[in-house]
């Protein structure tokens, strides 16, 4: 028996029941739905799809996308609606929060014990002595941003400045982040990753979840991150999944920014990449893992290209892209293997704002019959895995198999 757990990052689906506590531009996030928005602008032939007709997603409806939806939001999508095939159901988050390290650390049995600290939208949003810590650490005379900011328009306003005059850029958003950017070239990439894991450990004291290095490439006018982001992560105050599995002596494979997100914690490879080479890592590794072992993989692109820009038309073409790459890999599975589809939180395109949204998520099982799963828990997924895997597990989630 072999577990594939993939995380579609930000593929929400609406009805989360503490919607209207979360924020973005002061529009509380009740009504978000970030499949549903899609499908609708699509089928709708809306301009901003790029395109006429509807969403095509027949290998994940098959699974049981278009139910969960349903199930979590009570809305029906344009094109979806499918019997499924596989096993379904709707996941819904009780860590406070709506950021990457809470969904997954709760995806592998663990809640968050504490509260976030964020920082203030306003400017400046940081505290001087932390700035003063950063300056130390990059060896300048001064930091640039200090505020809230999407990376891209972050890029905009201060990249030329910061060719100029050497001083990294600073930010945050509404997650519970640090945030700097530097050019690869100009700054020096391992002079970056160097200054965010020197000023990482004060963030972390400070519950900031992550510090994460942003490094980018090109002139004023034609910036463009590269993929050698890292983030610095707090470490799970207790074991995950990654730690349960690996301590019964299975290998446990991370693809995409799994590694960083768990701070390598019961890992034993990583493989990164862009999602084109991260699906062809994941099709390696269908062919590839050991009997008994885990393969946790995020596909990060739904979030960072499309979702965070507000681009519908990129996020549609992604997911049609996933639906077919899982078409040619459902079939490569082995009997005994299980597959678990699902998301660590919303980042519907249709929104106000940049950030993401506090909604449900699918868990779309292949590898364990069909009909449907009801309401669940994130930490049920890792129990759940942990359960197929025949390890024991140690969180507070219930097996739905």
């Amino acid at each position: 028996m072999r577990a594939f757990l993939v995380v579609l990052d930000s593929l929400g689906i609406g009805g989360a029941p503490d919607a209207q506590a979360y924020f973005n531009e002061a529009r509380p996030d009740t009504g978000a739905n970030t499949l549903s928005h899609i499908a609708q602008a699509c089928a709708e032939g809306r301009a901003e799809t790029g395109r006429s007709g509807p969403l095509r997603l027949p290998v994940l409806d098959g699974l049981g996308l278009g139910r969960a939806l349903q199930l979590a939001s009570g809305l029906a999508a344009p094109g979806l609606g499918a019997v499924p095939e596989g096993r379904w159901g709707a996941a819904t988050e009780t860590s406070r929060g709506k950021d990457t390290p809470s969904g997954h650390w709760e995806l592998a049995g663990l809640p968050v014990p504490w509260d976030w600290h964020y920082f203030p939208d306003a400017q400046p949003a940081f505290p001087p002595d932390l700035l003063a810590r950063v300056r130390q650490a990059a060896g300048t005379d001064g930091t640039l941003g200090n505020c809230h900011g999407s990376g891209t328009v972050m890029l905009d306003r201060f990249g030329a400045e910061h060719l100029r005059s050497g001083w990294p850029i600073c930010y945050t958003s509404a997650d519970s982040v640090f945030q700097i950017a530097a050019h690869e070239e100009r700054f020096g990439l391992d002079r970056l990753l160097a200054l965010c894991e020197a000023v990482a450990p004060l963030l972390h004291d400070m519950r900031v979840g992550r510090v994460i290095a942003r490094p980018f490439l090109g002139e004023p006018g034609a910036f463009r991150r590269t993929a050698n982001r890292h983030d610095y992560a707090i470490t799970p105050p207790a074991p995950v999944l990654t730690n349960w599995v690996q301590a019964a002596g299975r290998r446990v494979h991370a693809v995409g920014k799994i590694g960083d997100i768990f701070s390598m914690q019961g890992i034993d490879t990583l493989r990164k990449g862009d999602d084109a080479t991260l699906m062809r890592h994941l099709h390696d590794l269908v062919a590839e893992a050991e009997e008994g072992s885990l393969t946790f993989a995020n596909f990060v692109e739904f979030d960072s290209l499309w979702g965070h820009r507000r681009d519908v038309s990129g996020y549609a073409r992604a997911l049609e892209w996933m639906d077919a790459e899982l078409g040619r890999l459902l079939p490569k599975l082995r009997p005994g293997d299980l597959l678990v589809l699902t998301a660590d939180h919303g980042n519907d395109p249709t929104w106000s704002g940049t950030d993401h949204t506090r909604e449900r998520v699918p868990v779309l099982v292949a590898g364990a019959g069909s009909g449907a799963l009801g309401h669940v828990a994130f930490a049920d997924v890792a129990a759940s895995v942990a359960t197929h895997l025949k390890v024991a597990p140690q969180g507070p989630g219930r097996s739905f198999l």
